[in-house]
């Protein structure tokens, strides 16, 4: 009893701090989106659910969270599917490689966004004048498509490093046997490899599904959510109704509903993960 009572008292400071950077806010923006909200205007009126009630129907918030899942979906695909080889490559590979591939991960994603939009620039851009047919940043369709390049070049190290972690849990002996029972490769890859790295396969679709579906810096810095639209997630949609059009009771409710998804989005992963273990 004395030993518990010990550790709550020194799990108490962190206890404390998470509950003031993490559940206050989050319950702030909770009554916020209760409440008819616009400063601009002074006004400030308790309305219950009315702004959940109109998000339902609010056509641009479908087409921000349609924008959102398809974005998380392609960027977490392509990461995976390029991390994979990566972190095989880097288990065999020298440090220097290593500190190489890791680069684009260490560097500020609005820095590297910043960067890729120069490269998309219609007038000087490096990538426009080797495709100068292709507006990148000026279509709908190869706009949204162009971030989410910027996502899979910035973060494809991360899951790379997650799976590597995997890889090298995974012990010699069993490769050793699978070759003695005459397995090629690709045999062994398919039946040792990918069952083994599961489970790190799965904390790296945990991590970069919530990364990846609450997105804002990227696709702010290349087009803030243009043209039309066509990037605009739910981030920045949350973003610009609170801070452009100052509606912080519906712009409360927007971030709520996003917290939500990916609240279920984690538990999902998590459930998973949990059955897998």
């Amino acid at each position: 009893m004395r030993a518990r009572r010990q550790a709550a008292l020194m799990a108490a400071p962190a206890a404390a701090l998470l509950v003031g950077v993490a559940v206050l806010p989050v319950l702030a923006a909770v009554w916020l989106s209760l409440h008819r909200s616009i400063l601009i205007f002074h006004e400030e009126q308790f309305t219950g659910l009315s702004n959940f009630r109109f998000l339902l129907s609010d056509a641009r918030f479908w087409s921000a969270l349609r924008t959102t899942a398809y974005f998380t979906a392609v960027a977490v695909a392509v990461e995976l599917a390029l991390g994979l080889p990566v972190a095989m490559l880097l288990r065999r590979g020298s440090g220097l490689l290593r500190s190489a591939v890791l680069l684009p991960w260490a560097i500020p994603t609005a820095v590297s966004a910043r960067m890729w939009a120069w490269l998309f620039n219609p007038d000087y851009g490096l990538l426009h004048r080797l495709a100068p047919r292709i507006d990148w940043l000026g279509s709908p369709w190869t706009a949204l498509h162009a971030a989410i390049l910027v996502d899979v070049w910035k973060t494809t190290p991360f899951v790379a490093l997650i799976l590597l972690a995997g890889l090298s849990a995974i012990p010699e002996d069993v490769y050793e046997a699978a070759r003695v029972d005459g397995a090629g490769r690709m045999r062994i890859f398919a039946t040792v490899t990918l069952p083994l790295l599961r489970p790190m396969v799965l904390l790296a679709l945990l991590f970069r599904s919530l990364d990846a579906f609450r997105v804002f810096d990227a696709i702010y810095v290349l087009t803030e959510g243009g043209p039309a639209n066509a990037t605009e997630t739910l981030s920045i949609y949350a973003y610009k109704t609170l801070m452009r059009s100052g509606d912080f009771g519906y712009g409360s409710a927007l971030s709520v509903a996003t917290f939500a998804c990916v609240l279920l989005l984690g538990l999902g992963w998590l459930r998973a993960l949990g059955r897998e273990r």
